[in-house]
């Protein structure tokens, strides 16, 4: 297996129909220029459409680069803990999970785990991967890496739009996190999450 690092992007800002806006595709130009200077092998994405057309963009500004889906970046809730173990901020959003959704939510989660959380098992040198998907799955892979309790990936779901999560797998050693929610190639003006609290200085 060869060392592989995941450049985990969160799609551009989208309207409430799922479709880039102006300003997603903003986001996404520039965080395509940033990832364009590293020796990127493929850019997937989740098949919705705001990650497809953030992929786009992105790819655009690596000529040659690969693109390609990958269903286990779907925008999915990951895992859903007992009502007991809920915070009262999160209550209200998993009213009327019933544990079918909740069961499935968790096998997309540990697909994802699974194909993206390890070393690449098939390549022969060490990859550089980009995964554009959304604030949940992210959350889930970074709470995965660290190895922490399934119900902590709600604590890290704030991500900003093309927020740019790196981890790296490497054979024999603990996954390492080097950086989550970054947004230093974004103007303050398209610092923006989608969940409440603003826009993110």
């Amino acid at each position: 297996m060869a060392a592989r690092t995941l450049y985990l992007v969160r799609h551009g800002a989208a309207d409430a129909l799922g479709q880039l806006t102006d300003e997603g595709r903003k986001q996404s130009r520039m965080i395509g220029q940033r990832l364009a200077r590293l020796p990127i092998d493929v850019v997937w994405h989740s098949p919705l459409p705001r990650a497809v057309d953030s992929a786009r963009i992105i790819a655009a500004e690596m000529p040659r680069v690969l693109i390609d889906e990958a269903a286990e970046l779907v925008d999915h809730v990951p895992f859903v803990p007992n009502d007991e173990d809920l915070s009262p901020s999160w209550v209200g959003f998993f009213d009327g999970y019933d544990r079918r959704e909740a069961d499935a939510g968790r096998r997309t989660a540990d697909g994802l785990a699974a194909r993206f959380g390890t070393p690449n098992s098939r390549a022969q040198r060490p990859t550089h991967e980009v995964a554009v998907t959304h604030a949940y799955p992210i959350a889930w892979m970074v709470r995965d890496a660290l190895g922490a309790p399934p119900a902590r990936w709600m604590s890290l779901a704030g991500l900003a739009n093309t927020s740019l999560t790196v981890i790296e797998h490497t054979d024999g050693e603990p996954a390492g996190v080097v950086m989550v929610n970054d947004m230093s190639h974004l103007p303050t003006e398209l610092r923006w999450t989608g969940f409440s609290g603003g826009r993110q200085l």
